[in-house]
């Protein structure tokens, strides 16, 4: 993955919210072609670290480089056609049709009515939502509204995708097809970065992740590098267990089990 090209650099990454400082020098890079992954515990900065990487927060210290330019060269126009955001709240507050929404992903490109209408009408049938473009999206439930977020922002066709919990609000299908997407994605020659709570969705689809704790980047790599039982359980103060199964990493907790050392949340 190293010999890839680079999407996304972020060097020596701080920031300072409050007074408090919320991430403290990070160093991340996302390569053409894979998946990067966020996971770590609540408030362990993974949200932060997103918006930073996506140009939406500025770093107290250190640099984003996207496609090999700082966040200030870009106009808004152009880093939207370079890099597509989902959050991690997809709530729209006004009565749009589902279409609609979708086809705000393509406001950056061309006005080349045909080739947006072709895009909008396959990450409409990618996410499952064609049957719905005409409906409302404040009736959708909160799944439904996350694959309509979904959509738009594969509609972007940006070389960097960064997905903020996608998968939240989903049933467990749905939650396969969107990785199923990122993997697509990748595929093509673009990258994805997501934040996930589900550790084994985030190994089973990751080609690589970071573990954030308490703003720092607790380990980088592969699943299998990043998942072990001993970082897991001290990460997330709380026994886990990974053992592998039918070829796959299997993550769980120990029920009921009491938190190693005591160690109170947090």
């Amino acid at each position: 993955m190293t010999t890839a090209e680079k999407l996304l650099v972020a060097e020596g990454l701080s920031v300072s919210l409050g007074g408090r400082e919320i991430l403290h020098g990070l160093d991340l890079t996302l390569h053409a072609g894979e998946v990067v992954g966020l996971i770590g515990p609540n408030g362990a900065g993974k949200s932060t670290l997103l918006a930073v990487l996506a140009g939406d927060t500025h770093p107290s210290a250190g640099r984003v480089q996207l496609l090999g330019r700082g966040y200030r060269d870009y106009s808004a126009r152009e880093a939207a056609r370079a890099r597509a955001v989902m959050l991690q709240d997809p709530t729209v507050s006004f009565a749009h049709l589902v279409r609609d929404v979708v086809e705000m992903g393509r406001a950056a490109w061309s006005s080349d009515q045909e080739i947006s209408r072709d895009i909008v009408d396959t990450c409409l049938a990618e996410v499952g939502m064609d049957h719905m473009q005409h409906r409302e999206i404040t009736t959708l439930s909160g799944g439904e509204r996350a694959r309509v977020a979904l959509a738009r922002v594969m509609a972007q066709r940006a070389r960097c995708v960064m997905l903020d919990e996608p998968t939240a609000a989903m049933d467990i299908g749905h939650q396969e097809r969107t990785m199923h997407s990122a993997r697509r994605i990748a595929a093509g020659g673009d990258g994805v970065i997501v934040v996930l709570h589900d550790l084994n969705l985030a190994a089973r689809y990751c080609d690589r992740l970071a573990l954030l704790d308490g703003g720092h980047l607790a380990a980088v790599g592969t699943p299998a590098e990043v998942c072990t039982t001993e970082r897991l359980s001290e990460v997330y103060r709380w026994p886990v267990s990974v053992s592998r199964a039918q070829g796959e990493l299997w993550i769980r907790p120990t029920p009921g089990a009491a938190q190693p050392d005591n160690q109170p949340f947090g």
